[in-house]
Order: structure tokens, then sequence, then C-alpha cells
């Protein structure tokens, strides 16, 4: 009878510290899962240091503070701002497009990345079409709202944004959006100005949109594409496409 007690009190030991395991694992996991939440989203938002350098100027030819932050680093490109989203980033470029995926602007790992034009584009968005990209936060940041494009009142909601450039300014005007596969040759081919016009591009674009509007596109007019990844598909992703229009002095805000 002793011996069967002291085997019944050090199964309950044993017992207890499974249990006691089992419950340090589970609060273990669960600090890491909120702290990889927060890596993941860290950065996501611009802070107001860095908001301080969004282009304010009066010049649509000048934005100083593009130059400015040039002199932190080199790679950046462009302010880009889709007008009553959270779409309102700096945009880099690196020499591969895996350089800013976990890299934010200031060259720190980052899980939300960097809003980055495509490594083949020309850097100062000379070319016929443009692809920017960004990871899609479930937040809402980076380009997490170009998902929201899909839905027919949000795409007509929502149907202009800027582009600044150091030495100039363009207005954006949306008029597609499509759901495409990241292996879509047509849609993830840059086309530098020597190559011809985007005609071809547009009626690719307009036959499979899931959404789009006529404003017009011509052969000769410059085109933006801002893509992200679908939340349902791996290789899933969401792509706006808009025209790029250079505000001049006469027209500027």
């Amino acid at each position: 009878m002793e011996q069967a007690a002291k085997l019944a009190r050090l199964g309950d030991r044993l017992v207890s510290l499974l249990a006691g395991g089992l419950i340090l694992l589970m609060l273990l996991y669960g600090g890491y899962s909120l702290w990889d939440t927060a890596m993941v989203y860290s950065g996501a938002f611009l802070s107001e240091e860095l908001l301080a350098f969004k282009p304010a100027s009066d010049d649509p030819n000048s934005n100083p503070t593009l130059t400015e932050l040039q002199e932190i680093n080199p790679d950046v490109r462009a302010w880009l701002t889709v007008y009553e989203t959270n779409i309102d980033y700096p945009v880099v470029q690196g020499e591969t497009d895996w350089d800013y995926i976990n890299t934010d602007i200031y060259g720190e790992f980052s899980l939300s990345g960097s809003i980055f034009l495509d490594s083949r584009n020309s850097p100062d968005f000379s070319d016929a079409y443009n692809i920017v990209y960004g990871h899609h936060m479930d937040n809402g940041g980076m380009f997490g709202d170009v998902v929201e494009f899909v839905n027919e009142d949000y795409f007509q909601a929502h149907p202009t944004g800027r582009l600044y450039l150091p030495q100039a300014t363009y207005d954006i005007t949306f008029f597609a959006c499509a759901q495409v596969d990241a292996y879509d040759h047509t849609v993830y081919n840059p086309i530098p100005s020597s190559q011809g016009g985007v005609g071809e591009l547009v009626r690719y674009v307009e036959d499979m949109a899931v959404q789009y509007r006529d404003i017009g596109v011509r052969n000769s007019d410059q085109i933006i594409a801002l893509s992200t990844c679908a939340e349902a598909q791996t290789n899933g992703r969401v792509v706006i496409f808009g025209r790029l229009d250079r505000v001049s002095e006469a027209a500027k805000e």
C-alpha cells in the first residue's frame, strides 16, 4: 500500500510538471505571437519624423524635402500619395527587387519593408510603364488599401493620387484594378519609353480588369501600377493602374 501511495504521489507530481510545462509553452508561444505581430506591423505607418519629409512645395518642379531625404538614403526616388487612403509613403529603388522587401527606408530590418519601384524601371519614372510594389498589411498599412480597389464603391471613391519627384510632380488618375498572377509577364514587365507606347498593355488590362473606367488613356501616355499580394492566393496579386500627368506651374493646386 505504501509503495502504491508513493507511486501515486510521483504520478501527481509528473502530471503537475507536465501541466506547468504546457502552460509555460503556451505563455511563451503567446508572447512570441505578440512579438511577431508587432514586428510585422512595425514601420507599416510612418513616424512623424519621416512624414516631415513629405513634399509640400508650391512649386511642382521642385520638392526640396525629397532631396533632403535622399541625403539620408540615396535610393529614395519619389513620394507616393493616394488620396483618402493610407497610402502615403516615400518610394525607394534597390539594385534588385529583393533589397527592400524586408528593409525600411533607413536600411534597417523591417518585416513590413518599404514601398519600392521595380529595379528595372528608370529611377526618374520616365518610362512608359512604371511598377511600384508594397506589402499587403492587414492593418491598412503600406499597400494594404490597394486590395480595397477590387470593390466597385471603393474604386469609384478613390480615383486620384499624386507622385512627387525631386524635380517634378505628377497627378495620378486611376483607371483599372486587376487581380493577376505574380508571373503575369504582361503586367510585370516595365515598358521603357524607347520601346513604344502602352496601348497593348492598356487593352490587356481592360480585358481582364475587375474594375475599369475609361479616362481616355493614349498610347503615348505614362502609366503607373501599384501592386500588392492578394489575401487568399499564394501567387495572387492585386494591381491598380493609373495615368501619370505632369503638373505644370499653371495647373498647380
